[in-house]
């Protein structure tokens, strides 16, 4: 278990365990039906507070490797689902929040260059022993440790338009960050999955269509994620019954 790669289940179980907790898991239902397939590139776009990190968290801890997390989801909807047990725990998995290298850095090349030394870092612990041919390169370890084991990797990458959000008008930082994503994830067959959030849609950036490989999930076209990112109305009905406020008023 590392700080990226495998990092446990916890952030999830204090979801599960807060006061307000709503069951979106049938959303791995989804994730495991384009799992390998040339649909594994998901990019999930809402404004802040709509659940974004918690889905997220609750991915991670079900693909992850090095991590139990069975009876955390035992009494939850997806547990009913046939795909469930078929997925639980099988990938490494890499959840990063590029908002933690950002703003580290203000800089992207120095953020892509500490995204890679952090990442590498927990796999070389993982594999220490495999014949790399370059131990500072991202690419070819994650090939290789692919190549020897076939085990294939979850990237789970929130807060992933922070550079647009604080940069927005470095059009020459942009395209780099975008094409090191590109460089990481397009084309890679170590890549089982990839589920991106963040604030900002994916297909606004011009005619630099470097991650033209994601299907994109926005507030305006949310398409089969609708009812999996923030609340439905029913779900705030329920919610207002439990703790004895009037639907009216909070729908007001």
């Amino acid at each position: 278990m590392g700080l990226y790669l495998n990092p446990g289940n916890e952030g999830f179980f204090e979801s599960v365990s807060s006061k307000i907790y709503v069951d979106k898991t049938e959303l791995i239902q989804y994730t495991n039906q384009v799992f390998r397939t040339k649909q594994k590139f998901l990019c999930v776009s809402r404004p802040r507070r709509f659940g974004k990190s918690m889905a997220a968290e609750m991915l991670a801890a079900y693909y992850q490797r090095n991590c139990d997390s069975q009876k955390l989801f035992a009494n939850m909807n997806i547990a009913k689902d046939p795909s469930f047990p078929v997925h639980l725990n099988k990938y490494n998995t890499i959840f990063l929040n590029m908002q933690d290298f950002f703003s580290r850095t203000h800089n992207i090349d120095k953020m892509c260059e500490l995204f890679s030394k952090y990442v590498l870092r927990d796999l070389l612990r993982e594999y220490p022993d495999l014949d790399y041919l370059d131990q500072t390169d991202l690419i070819d370890v994650l090939q290789e440790i692919y190549r020897e084991y076939k085990i294939p990797f979850v990237f789970i990458i929130d807060e992933w338009d922070c550079i647009f959000r604080e940069n927005k008008n470095d059009m020459e930082a942009q395209k780099k960050y975008l094409d090191f994503l590109r460089n990481l994830l397009k084309d890679r067959n170590y890549v089982g999955l990839t589920y991106m959030t963040g604030i900002l849609p994916i297909k606004k950036y011009g005619s630099h269509s470097a991650l033209n490989m994601f299907d994109e999930f926005s507030m305006t076209n949310p398409g089969a994620l609708a009812e999996y990112v923030g609340f439905t109305e029913n779900e705030v009905k329920e919610l207002c019954g439990q703790f004895d406020m009037s639907f009216e008023d909070t729908k007001r």
